[in-house]
C-alpha cells in the first residue's frame, strides 16, 4: 500500500482517487498534480513504481499545504475568528452554519439531528393487543 503524506492510499483504486484520502486534496488538485508529473491518472495505485510514488510525495509536500499543517491553519484561522468576536467566529462556537444558511430547517447535521417539533423523530405509538 503506498504511502504519501502519512495516509496510506488504498492501491486498488485508480492514482486519481487515491490521492483524494491525503486530507487537502481533491478530484481537481489530483488531476493537476498527475498531469504536472505525466504520470496516467487511470492507472491503480498498485501499479505505481517506487520512482513515481516519491515524486508525487516530494511534489506534493514542496507545493502544498496537506494533512496537520492545513488542520492547523483551518483550527488557526477559527480561533483568530472567535478571539476577534466576528460574526463568523460566534457560529463556529455555537456549532451553527456560518455561511448564511438558513437555520429554520435543513441543518440538523450541523446541530446533531435536534428534533424540535412534537411529531418528528417519534416512536409510533403501542397498538392495543
Amino acid at each position: 500500500m503506498p504511502r504519501i503524506a502519512g495516509v496510506n492510499i488504498p492501491e486498488n483504486k485508480r492514482v486519481e482517487i487515491s490521492l483524494t484520502y491525503i486530507h487537502g486534496i481533491g478530484r481537481p488538485l489530483s488531476k493537476e498534480i498527475l498531469a504536472k508529473l505525466g504520470i496516467d491518472a487511470n492507472r491503480k495505485a498498485s501499479d505505481l513504481s517506487v520512482k513515481e510514488t516519491n515524486d508525487i510525495k516530494e511534489y506534493i509536500e514542496k507545493n502544498h499545504k496537506i494533512e496537520g499543517d492545513l488542520r492547523r491553519q483551518v483550527m488557526i484561522n477559527v480561533k483568530r475568528l472567535k478571539d476577534i468576536g466576528a460574526w463568523r467566529g460566534m457560529r463556529h462556537a455555537k456549532g451553527l452554519p456560518v455561511r448564511g444558511q438558513r437555520t429554520k430547517t435543513n441543518n440538523r447535521t450541523v446541530r446533531g439531528n435536534v428534533r424540535k417539533t412534537m411529531g418528528s423523530g417519534r416512536k409510533p405509538s403501542a397498538t392495543p393487543t
